[in-house]
C-alpha cells in the first residue's frame, strides 16, 4: 500500500550490527516512506552530515538515531558537535542506547538530545518502542523543513 507521506531521511549511527539489523527490520514495515542510511561511529556520522569523504552526496537526515557507546568518536561527543553546528542543530537526535545511566540521560539532554530511549532487550519490546518513536516523530511532531 502506497502512503501519501513525503520521503523521510533517517540516519542510524550505531556500531552494533545486531542492533542495526533489528532497527532496519522494524523500520522496514513502516507505513512511512523512509530512506535509511547507516554509519558505524561518530567520525562517519560527522562526515555524512558534512557531506565529506565518501559521503559527498549524502542526504540531510530528518532524524538521527544515535547510539552512545561507539569506537573512535562516541555518541556523546558526536551529539555535542551536531548541536554546536548551526547547520545541523535543528536535526532531531534520538539517543537510542543500552545505557540507563543517569549521567548519560542528563548529559545528553544537556547537550541537546531531543529524546532518550533505552534499547529494549526483547524483539517485541524493541518493535513497540521503535514504532512508538516513529509514530511520535513522523505523525505527531512537525519537523523543520529543509532549506
Amino acid at each position: 500500500m502506497e502512503s501519501n507521506f513525503e520521503l523521510i531521511e533517517i540516519l542510524i549511527v550505531d556500531d552494533d550490527q545486531g542492533d542495526i539489523d533489528l532497527t532496519l527490520e522494524v523500520l522496514e514495515v513502516s507505513k512511512m516512506k523512509l530512506n535509511i542510511n547507516v554509519v558505524k561511529d561518530g567520525v562517519e556520522c560527522m562526515n555524512f552530515l558534512h557531506k565529506t569523504g565518501n559521503y559527498k552526496n549524502s542526504p540531510t537526515p530528518d532524524l538521527i538515531f544515535l547510539d552512545l557507546n561507539m569506537p573512535r568518536k562516541d555518541g556523546r561527543v558526536t551529539l555535542q558537535e551536531i548541536k554546536a553546528d548551526a547547520d545541523l542543530r535543528k536535526i532531531p537526535v534520538v539517543i537510542l542506547t543500552t545505557s540507563n545511566a543517569d549521567v548519560d540521560i542528563v548529559g545528553t539532554y544537556t547537550s541537546g538530545a531531543n529524546c532518550y530511549v533505552k534499547k529494549p532487550v526483547g524483539l517485541e519490546e524493541f518493535q513497540q518502542v521503535l514504532q512508538a518513536v516513529e509514530n511520535f516523530w513522523f505523525t505527531i511532531v512537525k519537523l523543520p523543513t529543509k532549506v
